[in-house]
């Protein structure tokens, strides 16, 4: 099915920063499911992505613990947080459609992301979840062509993904939409504490 309706379709994974550790673990390692989170991202990844692509400023904790079919790269602008891992992965993604998720969101939606692809496929360079009024551009589907539109900004100081938006033609889809196209609108939790860790898992009950 990958690939066969809506083209090809890359995987990214941002696993990078100090805000990606709790009680000196990392939050992308944690166990989940009987597996470390970031594998069964993945995993669900695997299934409508052609490519699986982590951002990471330290590599080594991923190295045993994801196949060699996982690309791991760096940042090209160190210390820019998410817009800088975005950067490298839209810099260097194999496919023109990236699908884009935080390391920290367990309950990642393939079926989501299908939708965002479709929409995308309207003439947008992005698309991203709208839940609860909040935009989730950690789940967006951004086109690869974004990067050009980021660079830039971290001349002016500006670090934030929302800067990044007012650059690009974007568009949302809501959790209307998203509902009454089956899906669970959990898929954009994500672990900031420890108790995010234990609730998530409940929802996924």
């Amino acid at each position: 099915m990958k690939g066969e309706v809506m083209g090809m379709l890359s995987g990214v994974i941002l696993a990078g920063g100090a805000n990606h550790t709790m009680n000196g673990e990392l939050t992308a390692l944690l166990p989940f499911d009987g597996k470390a989170l970031i594998v069964r991202q993945i995993d669900r990844m695997r299934e409508i992505c052609d490519e699986i692509i982590i951002v990471t400023n330290d590599p080594k904790p991923y190295l045993n613990k994801v196949d060699r079919s996982v690309r791991i790269i760096t940042d090209f602008f160190a210390g820019q947080g998410p817009l800088g891992g975005m950067h490298a992965a839209l810099s260097l993604a194999k496919y023109a459609s990236v699908w884009i998720v935080g390391c920290d969101m367990p309950l990642i939606s393939n079926k989501a992301a299908q939708l965002l692809m479709a929409k995308k496929q309207d003439g947008f360079e992005a698309v991203i979840p709208i839940v609860a009024g909040e935009p989730y551009p950690l789940h967006g589907i951004y086109d690869r062509a974004c990067a050009a539109r980021i660079a830039p900004l971290f001349n002016q100081g500006k670090i934030r993904v929302s800067a990044m938006l007012n650059h690009v033609i974007w568009s949302e889809l809501g959790e209307r939409y998203l509902l009454d196209n089956g899906i669970d609108l959990n898929f954009v939790a994500n672990i900031k504490t420890i108790a995010d860790y234990e609730a998530i898992q409940h929802l996924d009950k």
